[in-house]
């Protein structure tokens, strides 16, 4: 029991590693990829929205395909999934192939996403206690080695087609591979005690308490999405900062917010989920404050960082809220979360650019700054429910 736990949990790192790495791969060659395919970057943006509808389409139906073949059959076939599809981009030579080919990863990504957070809640389930913002930090570890393989492949001048068909086959091979390290669905210790035998209509309908989760997802994956791509224009547009300056603010935010999701398991088991969502969502707001109010380059600096370090472990506590919600609903729980949330981090670059046509782009941070609020006043939600008393009737005493 003890070795197949650790396993399972391994097998998890491995495909969020996976997962981020195969995302990585893509980001790294569009500019390759947007000159094959001889389109301009106004296109490549509205082409971007078909990966997130996929994604989106992906998580909703993963999920309740998790919950009801298990992790350990859904989580190899995205991983799969996910590995192939990262090929097509790479063969695309029009905004029609493109797009196809984006809505297909997009599929991929976000079948992949869910099945794999709702395993990483069965592993967290078995070993009681927080682990899963550490599978969060190894999707970014995923994102750096791409960063680093694609660079090589770049220099050596592969072509796109070449360097995504060879991580194509090396995806593949790793999901199938790491598979049989998957924990079975009673491998996991049993949820706290519940109702034994829940009506069927109940656990159809998604509870009020996960669309709120969701709510909540989709404003804090918003505050990421807006420092994916507004940090380093930030200090290169409002402070004047050199371009190599200006690339720290996201270098910083990112690397706060790996580092931070490393450590977020064991501030989460000694003071709870709720307060890791209270003061870390309102240490962001804090951070991106200073970053956004402050004329000093390396006080900038200091407040993204501050900023990704207080993102850094809310998501993960949303997400294992959602799926510890109901054992049977788990991954259908986590695809709401999820994808609410994914669409949030696409939402939050969109929001931003049409409102810097109206106030200077450093006031405009300060929406994320309220999301950020809102999250810390809201995080309450996250507090464990007390557990539902057996229905056993009490002996009276003789």
């Amino acid at each position: 029991m003890e070795r197949s736990l650790r396993a399972g949990r391994l097998a998890t790192f491995v495909y969020f590693t996976l997962n981020g790495f195969l995302m990585g791969m893509w980001i790294v060659h569009i500019p390759g990829i947007e000159q094959r395919a001889g389109i301009g970057h106004a296109v490549l943006g509205w082409l971007l929205l078909l990966l997130g509808a996929g994604a989106f389409a992906g998580m909703q139906v993963a999920g309740p395909l998790t919950d009801r073949f298990g992790a350990r059959t859904v989580v190899p076939l995205g991983a799969a999934l996910c590995s192939a599809a990262v090929l097509l981009p790479g063969l695309a030579t029009d905004a029609w192939t493109l797009g196809g080919a984006l809505l297909v990863l997009g599929i991929g990504n976000g079948c992949l996403d869910v099945s794999m957070n709702a395993h990483a809640v069965q592993v967290e389930r078995g070993y009681g206690r927080p682990v899963m913002s550490a599978f969060h930090a190894t999707f970014s570890i995923g994102g750096v080695l791409a960063s680093l393989a694609g660079a090589r492949a770049l220099d050596r001048g592969w072509s796109p087609a070449a360097t995504l068909g060879t991580v194509a086959v090396a995806g593949l091979v790793v999901a199938v591979a790491t598979a049989p390290a998957l924990l079975r669905p009673d491998t996991a210790a049993p949820a706290a005690p519940r109702d034994s035998t829940p009506a069927a209509p109940a656990r159809r309908r998604t509870p009020q308490r996960i669309w709120l989760l969701a709510v909540l997802a989709f404003m804090v994956m918003l505050c990421e999405g807006v420092a994916n791509d507004w940090s380093v224009l930030h200090l290169r547009d409002v402070l004047d900062a050199p371009a190599s300056t200006a690339a720290l603010a996201y270098g910083a935010f990112a690397t706060a917010m790996t580092a931070g999701r490393f450590l977020t398991d064991r501030v989460a088991a000694r003071f709870g989920p709720a307060a890791v969502l209270r003061h870390g969502a309102a240490a962001a707001a804090l951070g991106l404050t200073t970053a956004a109010l402050s004329s000093s380059i390396p006080l900038a600096l200091l407040g993204w960082t501050l900023f990704g370090a207080g993102l850094s472990g809310c998501v993960p506590q949303l997400f294992s809220a959602a799926g510890h919600a109901d054992q049977d609903a788990s991954a259908t729980n986590v695809s709401r979360v999820a994808g609410l949330g994914y669409l949030g981090m696409l939402a939050g670059p969109a929001v931003i650019g049409p409102l810097t046509h109206l106030v200077p782009l450093n006031v405009t941070l300060l929406l994320p700054v309220a999301f950020c609020v809102t999250a810390a006043c809201a995080a309450g939600i996250l507090r464990p429910r007390p557990a539902v008393a057996a229905r056993t009737p009490e002996v009276e005493p003789v």
